[in-house]
């Protein structure tokens, strides 16, 4: 049998133990407060909303872009009338009458 002063103390060392072990997210926090204490405030030079309307804005004249370019050059039309209404209708009439 143990004493009851060697229970105790193994009591009070996996108390200490226990007061010591951080769980992960705690870590992580921590980590993060370091880190930052040593920086300044970022500060950024384009809003995220304004990098959203830059990306959208960039992926239409993407569309646009290809679109002219296989009409017009591999396609042996005029680049402009890809954008025409008249030109789109035409293609949907097309594949309609196939179905």
């Amino acid at each position: 049998m143990q004493s009851k002063e060697s229970q105790n103390d193994v009591k009070n060392q996996i108390e200490n133990e226990e007061e010591t072990v951080m769980t992960r997210k705690e870590r992580r926090k921590a980590r993060k407060q370091e880190r930052k204490k040593g920086r300044k405030p970022r500060r950024r030079i384009f809003p995220i909303w304004l990098r959203i309307i830059i990306v959208i804005l960039g992926c239409v004249g993407a569309i646009i872009g290809g679109v002219m370019f296989g009409y017009g050059v591999l396609g042996d039309g005029v680049p402009e009338d890809a954008l025409k209404k008249e030109t789109w209708q035409h293609i949907i009439d097309i594949v309609r009458k196939r179905e």
